[in-house]
């Protein structure tokens, strides 16, 4: 272990860390790899200008200082694949909101496929619900790295199904946004508590059986009435299939 020599005398710069991270999200947290992914976040979003406020997982896949902390002695795993481990507990938390910028190209039908992480919070909840409509995408979502191009559209929003040039190339591509749902066994544990074998089996044949939308908006129920079990929840969605949502919600 590298001993730590103290905090240098002078001005440091501080990083914002909302008290809900302390009171909430602090004591639940066991895994180490999702804390110094989820704190990691935290100082390098606070550097971002603009809005959205997030980061590609290109932009952390090549980042030395979060990588380097992800490295475990005894551990033969790299530090990608731990990155991507906490990446993926904190988005099962809730604490990370996740879109796929999918790019495609016209000319040679190639793919790419750009993942954008935000903490979630009512502004990205925002965001991510417009980009979810289909409504704009933030030019510099499109990770364009020519500087002319950048200068001449800044932070101009572009319609989703839009063309662009990327990296200066002349390739025509399409863009279309995925945004990340969770699960209905990341719902069951977010709002309700542990899995158990036998309540993964009821959320397995609901799953196969109703909507997502129908799935989510059954969850928001129950927890907007305190009534935070699956019994609850299940029976919300027999009723919803016997009278329709819509006859329901009226």
């Amino acid at each position: 272990m590298t001993g730590f020599a103290g905090f240098p005398s002078g001005k440091n710069p501080y990083v914002p860390v909302p008290e809900v991270f302390f009171t909430v999200l602090l004591p639940e947290i066991e895994d180490s790899v999702e804390l110094k992914v989820t704190l990691h976040l935290f100082w390098l979003l606070a550097q971002k200008k603009g809005n959205p406020r997030c980061v590609s997982g290109n932009d952390l896949l090549a980042d030395p200082i979060l990588l380097r902390g992800l490295k475990r002695r005894g551990d033969p795993r790299p530090p990608e694949e731990r990155l991507q481990q906490g990446l993926e507990l904190a988005l099962a938390r809730g604490t990370l909101l996740r879109i796929h910028l999918r790019l495609v190209s016209e000319e040679d039908e190639q793919t790419e496929i750009v993942d954008w992480y935000f903490f979630n919070t009512p502004r990205s909840r925002k965001v991510v619900n417009e980009l979810q409509g289909g409504h704009m995408v933030p030019v510099r979502l499109l990770d364009v790295a020519e500087e002319e191009q950048s200068a001449q559209e800044g932070e101009m929003p572009l319609p989703v199904a839009t063309r662009t040039q990327i990296n200066g190339t002349g390739t025509a591509r399409t863009v279309q946004v995925q945004v990340e749902r969770p699960n209905i066994f990341v719902l069951y544990e977010q709002n309700i508590g542990l899995l158990s074998p036998l309540i993964a089996d009821y959320l397995k044949d609901a799953a196969d059986k109703y909507p997502q939308e129908w799935i989510e908006a059954a969850f928001r129920e129950a927890v907007q009435h305190n009534k935070r079990n699956w019994s609850y929840i299940s029976a919300i969605l027999r009723r919803w299939e016997t009278e329709g949502r819509q006859q329901w919600k009226a």
